[in-house]
């Protein structure tokens, strides 16, 4: 069990850039496996990115978001990062992290069923 709380969010314009940070607590996030999802109002949860605990930080991103943003993660320092480039207003949302104990180091989890800790979120809001 880990504790997730994001920070970073914030009002850009279209095409400007944010970076999100997830910090952790409870326990490393080595051995997690480690996703984004986003959720705007009156729609359902969406995913957004995903990243394994090994196999040299497999990566896996949404066809909305890809070539745009970028998970990556800091073990070391317990942090989960997304950055966002070249944002739109259809990105705004609430961000949130999560994190899902996996035993195959190189697994990616998209599905929110698969992630046991979330975070609270952190709005991003994207104004043309």
């Amino acid at each position: 069990q880990v504790q997730l709380v994001e920070s970073g969010g914030g009002l850009v314009q279209a095409g400007g850039s944010l970076r999100l940070s997830c910090a952790a607590s409870g326990r490393t996030l080595s051995t997690y496996a480690m996703g984004w999802f986003r959720q705007a109002p009156g729609k359902e949860r969406e995913f957004v990115a995903a990243i394994s605990w090994s196999g040299g930080g497999i990566t896996y991103y949404s066809d909305s978001v890809k070539g745009r943003f970028t998970i990556s993660r800091e073990n070391s320092k317990n942090t989960l990062y997304l950055q966002m480039n070249s944002l739109k207003p259809e990105d705004t949302a609430n961000y949130v992290c999560a994190a899902g104990r996996t035993v195959i180091g190189s697994i990616i989890l998209t599905s929110p069923s698969q992630y046991s800790d979330w975070g609270r979120g952190t709005q991003v809001t994207v104004s043309s």
